[in-house]
C-alpha cells in the first residue's frame, strides 16, 4: 500500500512507515517548506513518541527550527500554527484508523492544508531522492497550546439553558481538552473514554461505523441527555445523536449548523460537499446564505472557503469547517455550536433537524470497479438525459432524484450517493444505477 494519500501519508506500522521513513518524510518536509519555526505534534498512538521523535530529528537534520507542541489533535495543530505564526504544522496522527496505523497530517503557514496538489506530492519526492544535512542543524523548543486552545473553542459559546451532553472521545486526542473546554461551558458533560489510549481499548475511533456509537447511544437513552457526540482519533471529525440517540447525518447537521451561523452573521457563502441532500444547499439559500458546491475534501472545501470568505462549511463524512478556526475542521467547536443550538432552542434536537430531513437517501454505497474512470463515462453515457456535471466524479440530477458516483483515493472502489424527493423515486433511481454499478460490496 502507497502510504502517500491524497491528503496525507498513512500506513501500517512498522511494516509500511516506521521511524526511518518517518526521518526521511521529515527531512523532506523541512527542504518543501524551506525555513521554520514548524509545529510538530503527535497522537496517543503507541507508536507516535518514536515516530515523532524521528520527524523532528529530520526536519533539525535539515536546517528547521522545530517547536513540540505534545500531544495534541489534528484542530489543535491548526490551532497552534496560526496561533504561534509558525512557517508549517504537522501532526504524528492516523486519525480514525485502527491502532496498527501511524502516519501524518501536514499544513502550511495559516493553517493551509497540504495535499497532493499543493505539496505533499513534492514531500514525496524529497523523502525518495534524500535531503543533505544542513551546515547548522535546526532547534527543538516546547510550546503549549492547550490552554490557549480551550479558551479559543469556549469563546465560541452563546449558550441558553444548561443541558445535559454525552460525548464518547473514543478514547482520543479530545480527552486532553475536552475537560478544560466543558469547564468553561454551562452544557453538563457525561463523559465516555476520555483517556487517550492509541490501542483503543472500548471501540475503533472511527465514529461513521455505526457498531462505534453504540456506547454513546446507550448512554443518552440511559442518562436522557439533550443529544451526544463522538469523536474520532484525532477530534477532527463529530457525529451526533440526537435526545432519543438517532444519529444525525452530515449533512443534516450541516444544514443546522448553517442556518444558525447565517442568522447571527448575515449574508455569507457556505460550503457544501456534493453528496449533501439538497435540502442543504435550499436551508442555506432560505436563511439569505450562498451555498457553493464543492468536491469531497478537506484541501478542496477549505480553498473554497478561503475563496469566498465563508464563516462555515461540512462535509457528509463529520467534518465541520469555522472561517474563525483558521478555515480549517474542528469537531471540538462543532459540538460547541450544537451545545449553542440546542440549549436556546424550545424543540428538541430530532425536532430542530426534521426539516432537513424531509427526501429520501440511499447512504454512501460502496462497487468494486477495477476500471473506475471508463465506469464513470458509461455512466454519464447511460443517463445523458439528465443534468450532468463532472465535478467530483459524476452527478446526474433529474427532476425527482440524483445521484453522484465518485472514485475512491484508495482503492479500486466507486461511491455513490443517491436522493429522492420521494421514496418511489428513491428506489427508482436506485435500479437504474444498479443497472449500470451492479451489485454494491
Amino acid at each position: 500500500m502507497a502510504i502517500f494519500k491524497a491528503y496525507d501519508i498513512r500506513g501500517v506500522y512498522p511494516s509500511e512507515l516506521d521511524e526511518k521513513k518517518a526521518a526521511s518524510i521529515g527531512r523532506a518536509f523541512g527542504a518543501v517548506i524551506g525555513a521554520g519555526p514548524i509545529v510538530v505534534g503527535r497522537d496517543m498512538r503507541l507508536s507516535s513518541p518514536s515516530m515523532r521523535d524521528a520527524l523532528v530529528a529530520g526536519l533539525a537534520a535539515v536546517g528547521v527550527d522545530v517547536w513540540d507542541v505534545g500531544m495534541i489533535s489534528t484542530p489543535m495543530l491548526y490551532f497552534a500554527v496560526s496561533h504561534l505564526e509558525a512557517a508549517a504544522g504537522v501532526v504524528v496522527t492516523a486519525s480514525h484508523n485502527p491502532s496498527r496505523y501511524n502516519g501524518f497530517k501536514m499544513c502550511r503557514e495559516r493553517a493551509i492544508p497540504m495535499s497532493e496538489t499543493s505539496g505533499l506530492l513534492d514531500v514525496k519526492r524529497f523523502s525518495e531522492e534524500g535531503v543533505a544535512d544542513a551546515e547548522k542543524p535546526g532547534t527543538v523548543e516546547e510550546r503549549d497550546v492547550r490552554e490557549a486552545y480551550e479558551e479559543h473553542v469556549a469563546s465560541f459559546a452563546k449558550e441558553g439553558r444548561p443541558i445535559d451532553v454525552v460525548v464518547d472521545n473514543s478514547n482520543g486526542m479530545a480527552g486532553l481538552t475536552l475537560g478544560g473546554i466543558f469547564s468553561r461551558l454551562k452544557a453538563r458533560l457525561e463523559p465516555l473514554y476520555f483517556e487517550p489510549d492509541g490501542s483503543f481499548p472500548h471501540h475503533e475511533a472511527n465514529p461513521l461505523k455505526k457498531e462505534n456509537l453504540q456506547d454513546v447511544i446507550r448512554a443518552v437513552r440511559r442518562t436522557k441527555a439533550d443529544f451526544g457526540a463522538c469523536l474520532d482519533g484525532d477530534a477532527d471529525r463529530c457525529v451526533f445523536v440526537d435526545e432519543s440517540g438517532v444519529p444525525v447525518p452530515g449533512d443534516v447537521v450541516t444544514g443546522l449548523i448553517a442556518s444558525r451561523i447565517l442568522e447571527e452573521e448575515g449574508p455569507a457563502a457556505v460550503v457544501y460537499d456534493l453528496r449533501s441532500t439538497h435540502a442543504v444547499p435550499e436551508e442555506i439559500a432560505e436563511r439569505g446564505g450562498t451555498p457553493v458546491r464543492e468536491r469531497v475534501g478537506h484541501s478542496f472545501i477549505k480553498s473554497t472557503m478561503r475563496k469566498h470568505d465563508a464563516p462555515f462549511a461540512g462535509e457528509l463524512s463529520g467534518h465541520y469547517y469555522f472561517r474563525d478556526h483558521s478555515f480549517a475542521d474542528c469537531g471540538e467547536l462543532a459540538l460547541v455550536k450544537m451545545i449553542n443550538i440546542v440549549s436556546n432552542a424550545e424543540e428538541p434536537l430530532s425536532a430542530l433537524v426534521a426539516p432537513l430531513q424531509r427526501y429520501f437517501l440511499s447512504g454512501e454505497v460502496n462497487f468494486r470497479v477495477e476500471d473506475k474512470d471508463a465506469k464513470i463515462k458509461e455512466l454519464a453515457e447511460v443517463f445523458a438525459d439528465a443534468k450532468i456535471d463532472f465535478l467530483d466524479g459524476v452527478t446526474a440530477e433529474y427532476e425527482d432524484w440524483w445521484f453522484n458516483v465518485r472514485k475512491s483515493n484508495t482503492e479500486p472502489m466507486l461511491r455513490l450517493n443517491l436522493e429522492g424527493k420521494t421514496k418511489e423515486a428513491m428506489e427508482k433511481g436506485m435500479s437504474r444505477v444498479l443497472g449500470v454499478l451492479g451489485t454494491p460490496v
